[in-house]
């Protein structure tokens, strides 16, 4: 029998973090890291700082062995949003973050998202 998995306490308000201190509870192992990964990723489209940190932590080890689904980690869901924000810093960082992953990774990632190069792949988040 496995023991029980530890009580998290209340979500933090991540919406009121700063982009620093957002990106310390990713590289911390925060267990809200996902959390402060997606509130990140939600200010790309007007924020560089924030593209340039959430394209900055896809390279962490622990980002990219944990899946949010089945084979989309939290790296991947990272570049997704730097892609679908569609502005010059963000694509760029994106490419970047795409260039860091292995190239068995980077054929599957690419394969996911049904796109033969990295810079024909225009996600949409909905």
């Amino acid at each position: 029998m496995n023991p029980p998995l530890p009580r998290r306490g209340p979500a933090p308000p991540v919406e009121q973090m700063d982009n620093a201190e957002l990106a310390r509870m990713v590289e911390g192992e925060h267990p809200y890291r996902g959390k402060a990964l997606f509130e990140l990723s939600d200010r790309i489209p007007y924020d560089d700082d924030a593209a340039t940190k959430v394209a900055m932590l896809s390279r962490l080890t622990s980002l990219r062995q944990a899946r949010l689904f089945d084979p989309v980690s939290l790296a991947w869901s990272a570049i997704i949003a730097l892609l679908a924000a569609e502005t010059a810093h963000a694509r760029m960082s994106a490419y970047e973050a795409f260039g860091a992953l292995e190239p068995g990774e980077q054929a599957d990632f690419l394969a996911y998202l049904e796109a033969p190069s990295i810079e024909e792949a225009h996600p949409r988040l909905v």
